[in-house]
């Protein structure tokens, strides 16, 4: 690689160079460019300071230094770059050479090391020294394809982990329905194995191999602990000769199998992501409960406990409802914040984000100050999610309008989240 200038070359910047090169013979819409990087810019590893950094620099460009034969190159200074990101200047030079080492931006050095740059009557660049954004050019199709994978690599694993949700309440309701009958069979030992694949439960970053392989285990103990309830329960003498008694053990087995469960909502077993979105109302939900022969008295109460549940589910958003239906920003959120405990954590995280995508500090503190921390941090994970997947191009926009709309009583943002849910499952 010819060098010129200053800085010490590395094979990182070598290739930067080599994409840069490409890059400017390909026409690449700055739009298309930067929502390429950012749907996978997580897993590239580039941290959240890099992409405010990159943001700021695209902000510099004009359509024509992205067209072929051109090359959109930035030469703002050192002193401007920190006061529009709050970086001091060893930051902003950690955060530019990571941008580089990773081959999204190349250096384009003068031999004096200045970056300087002119254009001519018609806002065509004629010569620039500065950050090169050309391997963005470059990479594009490579960044499409890559989300696509990655879209796929995480729908199949959300898809594993709902199985294996099934099969271990399955298997635990079906253990304690055993037990609570007194039924005999091996549940101790089925106990202790549900426990050992319990710690295996997956992290975050497992992949769909380990999960399809940690489900296979899980249907294996299903198997063997139906075919034991399954033998326990045709070997018992009084339920072959006492009608009341299989009357009971039917009670207690709907009771405890999450399949037929009316008053256990969190272990319901549901076609959906969320069984809160079901279409279903709550009169609805009311009837079927009317519908079993339990005593009047206890009917009520648990009629009144189910249905103050279900309108408590549909009124609030929790956690990770938020994190599943926006998987970009939950990939953010955690490559920044690690392990989110409760709301305060994600606001936390969500405060670190907002001007990676251009959200200002007025519209971020409006928004807090009319919708509450809990909302608003929600609000702007939706936000933040749009804008990545090229739904939203003006962030700081969306989220007033979405300030305004609550104003008027006209903003249901879990519908948002569960709609997207739903458009995950379909």
């Amino acid at each position: 690689m010819k060098h010129t200038g200053w800085r010490k070359p590395t094979p990182g910047l070598g290739v930067a160079e080599q994409l840069a090169q490409a890059g400017e013979r390909v026409s690449v819409p700055k739009t298309r460019a930067f929502v390429a990087v950012k749907r996978v810019g997580a897993h590239i590893g580039l941290k959240a300071g890099d992409m405010m950094l990159l943001d700021t620099l695209g902000a510099f460009t004009q359509p024509q230094d992205w067209e072929a034969r051109q090359r959109p190159i930035v030469w703002a200074s050192n002193a401007y770059l920190m006061e529009q990101t709050g970086f001091s200047l060893s930051a902003l030079k950690r955060h530019a050479r990571r941008l580089a080492e990773i081959g999204v931006i190349s250096f384009k050095d003068s031999p004096n090391g200045k970056r300087w740059g002119r254009r001519n009557s018609d806002g065509v660049i004629i010569e620039a020294y500065g950050f090169d954004l050309s391997p963005l050019s470059a990479r594009v199709e490579e960044f499409e394809e890559l989300h696509v994978a990655l879209q796929a690599e995480r729908e199949m694993c959300l898809r594993f982990k709902r199985q294996i949700t099934v099969a271990r309440r399955m298997i635990r309701a079906r253990i304690e329905s055993a037990v609570s009958g007194a039924l005999s069979g091996p549940w101790a030992q089925f106990t202790s194995l549900l426990e050992d694949l319990l710690s295996k439960l997956p992290r975050r970053n497992d992949g769909s191999e380990q999960l399809e392989r940690l489900l296979s285990w899980f249907k294996q103990l299903q198997e063997r602990v139906d075919a034991a309830y399954l033998k326990a329960t045709s070997t018992m003498d009084v339920v072959e000769n006492c009608p009341e008694s299989t009357e009971l053990l039917s009670m207690k087995d709907q009771k405890m199998n999450p399949r037929v469960s009316i008053f256990e909502p969190h272990i319901l077993i549901t076609s959906q992501l969320n069984p809160v979105t079901r279409n279903s109302s709550e009169k609805e939900e009311v009837a079927a409960v009317a519908q079993n022969a339990l005593p009047e008295d206890q009917v009520d109460m648990e009629l009144e406990e189910w249905v103050a549940q279900v309108r408590k589910k549909r009124a609030a958003l929790d956690i990770p409802t938020v994190m599943q239906a926006c998987p970009e920003f939950a990939s953010w959120a955690h490559n920044m914040g690690g392990f989110l405990k409760d709301w305060g954590d994600l606001h936390r995280v969500a405060g670190q984000l907002r001007p990676m995508i251009g959200v200002s500090e007025h519209a971020w503190n409006d928004a807090q100050e009319q919708l509450g921390k809990q909302v608003a941090t929600a609000a702007l994970a939706l936000v933040f999610e749009k804008h990545c997947s090229g739904e939203v191009t003006s962030p700081g926009g969306y989220l007033r309008g979405m300030v305004e709309k609550a104003g008027a009583g006209e903003l249901h943002l879990e519908r948002s989240f569960y709609g997207r849910l739903t458009g995950q499952a379909a």
